[in-house]
């Protein structure tokens, strides 16, 4: 996987997002999803774009399904931005990047 996007699943994500010194960005998604594929291509730069300061993270909801349980998620792709262990922005659905861009650098 290109940039710093990291694969998390429920077990670590206490550790990994909610416990996260800096926001993190979290994909939910699929491997059978198209918009999800489509938009990888984006978070992934935006992963090297704002390395240091934002960590990015993709969650399989087909393998882990608790974590999006408890977040809502119904339907994917789903960005959720994480600060300080809460949800501070969301965008659902395949976004441009400058919507992605946009969203992370307001809650920098």
């Amino acid at each position: 996987m290109a940039g710093d996007v990291i694969n998390i699943g429920d077990s670590d994500f206490q550790t990994q997002v909610l416990d996260a010194q800096q926001p993190v960005l979290v994909d939910f998604w699929a491997t059978w999803c198209a918009p999800c594929r489509a938009i990888a291509p984006a978070v992934e730069a935006l992963s090297d774009q704002f390395k240091g300061q934002v960590k990015f993270a993709k969650l399989d909801i087909d393998t882990n399904q608790d974590t999006p349980q408890k977040y809502g998620v119904r339907s994917i792709p789903t960005l959720l931005l994480f600060k300080g262990g809460k949800v501070v922005d969301q965008i659902v659905g395949a976004v441009p990047r400058a919507r992605i861009e946009e969203v992370v650098r307001k809650n920098l």
